[in-house]
C-alpha cells in the first residue's frame, strides 16, 4: 500500500493522461516498454494515468466480405481477432505491473482512428506508438499508424523506433 502511495501523483494535482496503443508486433511493445521504463519507473512518482489501447478491426474488414460463403467464415475470424485482442491486452498487463494507475482496452475499427479518438476521449496529453520501420512504398500501401497519429492526434505524440541491431 506504501508503494502505491509513493507512486501516487502530488496531493491536489490530477495526473496527465498517456495513451500507449499496441498490437501484436515487438514494435509496439518495444514502444510501451520505452514509455514504461522513462515514465513509470519504480520507485518514481508516476504523474502520468496510462491508457493502454489495441484496435481490433472488424471481422467484415479483415476478412474483406468477398464471394459467396464469406457470411460463413465472420465467426470464425471474429473469434481469431478477440483472441488476438485478448492476448496483446494480457501481454500488455504483464509489462505495466509496475504502474499504479492503468487501464486497457480494446476497441473494435482501424488502429488510426481508435488511437485518436482514445485521445479524445481520455483527454491525453501524450500518445505514445510504436513503428514498423516500413521502408516509403510499403507506407504507402499500408498506410502507416504512427504518421497518421502524428498529424491527427491532438496530443503530443512520440513514436519510438526499435533500432536496428548492426552485424
Amino acid at each position: 500500500m506504501a508503494e502505491a502511495a509513493a507512486a501516487a501523483a502530488p496531493e491536489g494535482t490530477t495526473k496527465m493522461t498517456m495513451v500507449a496503443g499496441v498490437d501484436e508486433s515487438e514494435h509496439s511493445f518495444y514502444a510501451l516498454q520505452w514509455a514504461l521504463t522513462h515514465f513509470f519507473a519504480p520507485g518514481q512518482a508516476q504523474q502520468y494515468r496510462l491508457v493502454v489501447v489495441t484496435a481490433k478491426p472488424s471481422a467484415a474488414s479483415a476478412v474483406g466480405l468477398a464471394g459467396p460463403g464469406a457470411a460463413d467464415v465472420l465467426p470464425f475470424v471474429e473469434a481469431d481477432l478477440k483472441r488476438t485482442a485478448l492476448r496483446v491486452i494480457d501481454k500488455a498487463k504483464e509489462l505495466c505491473a509496475q504502474v499504479s494507475d492503468a487501464e486497457f482496452e480494446a476497441l473494435e475499427g482501424d488502429a488510426r482512428n481508435v488511437l485518436c479518438d482514445a485521445v479524445e476521449r481520455h483527454h491525453a496529453e501524450m500518445l505514445v506508438v510504436g513503428s514498423h520501420g516500413y521502408g516509403a512504398i510499403k507506407r504507402a500501401v499500408l498506410g502507416s499508424v504512427s504518421d497518421y497519429c502524428a498529424h491527427h492526434a491532438h496530443c503530443t505524440v512520440m513514436i519510438v523506433k526499435k533500432p536496428k541491431h548492426k552485424h
